[in-house]
């Protein structure tokens, strides 16, 4: 299994495990993590939920290596398998903590952005790689982000595809807390051992009302962004982009 499911007591640890291939998410890891969000939301000796990667990387991102050949329907299966899981950590009514390192880009970092903290150890870089392979943002990143830092940057992140280092990434307020590499793992089940201990039923109705203030609504914002996918995981730049990666050279794209 390239996702791991562990129960500490009151506390589950979610782990993207494929080390090897850096975390990057296949279609089989999304339908895994889509069921194990169904699992964690329902069980109910499990009070916090800790996300996290295997090795020295949270996440690169969707393994770019499967990604040829969409037509609408698998187009639209892919979108849907993501989504899934977006909202599945978003709505989860006991709190979830993602806990990062290194690379964390693409729909990595939306993993991370639609949990409710975010702890990142000093050796993480964000970034919004859509654009290098012909993507639009996916995984509701360019809605977490416009949330949480404003359209103005967070339509410049997108539009340059910059790395953001730990440092700036707590100053633009897209994560909650910079700790030594070495730590992570301990201060994040800290973290989520704290909230399995508190009043999460009251944590469960907070996170529901602070859902409620953010416009639009997730879902709605989801079904615009399955829209856009299905036609831009058609198009030509995305097709030069994904073989352009693969064969690693510098894409030709020719803006449709």
């Amino acid at each position: 299994m390239t996702i791991r499911l562990e129960r500490h007591g009151k506390v589950a640890r979610l782990v993207l495990a494929r080390p090897e291939r850096l975390n990057a998410l296949t279609p089989e890891m999304m339908v895994q993590l889509s069921d194990a969000t169904l699992e964690l939301q329902q069980d109910r000796d499990v009070r916090a939920v800790l996300l996290c990667g295997e090795g020295r990387y949270f996440c690169v991102g969707a393994d770019v290596g499967g990604m040829t050949g969409f037509d609408v329907v698998s187009a639209r299966e892919r979108i849907h398998r993501a989504h899934r899981v977006i909202a599945g950590l978003a709505n989860m009514d006991k709190p979830v903590i993602a806990a990062v390192r290194g690379s964390t880009v693409g729909v990595g970092w939306s993993l991370a952005l639609a949990c409710d903290l975010i702890l990142a150890s000093d050796t993480t870089k964000f970034s919004m790689v859509f654009k290098k392979i012909g993507l639009a943002p996916d995984g509701a990143a360019a809605y977490f982000l416009t949330q949480y830092i404003g359209i103005l940057r967070a339509r410049e992140l997108m539009m340059s595809a910059r790395t953001v280092e730990a440092p700036e990434a707590l100053q633009l307020g897209m994560i909650n807390e910079v700790v030594p590499d070495a730590q992570l793992e301990e201060r994040g089940m800290a973290l989520a051992q704290e909230l399995a201990d508190s009043a999460t039923f009251a944590l469960a109705m907070g996170k529901r009302m602070f859902r409620g203030a953010m416009q639009p609504s997730l879902e709605t914002f989801l079904e615009l962004e399955s829209q856009v996918q299905a036609v831009v995981l058609q198009s030509a730049d995305h097709k030069e982009g994904a073989a352009a990666f693969r064969e690693k050279r510098k894409p030709n794209f020719i803006g449709c």
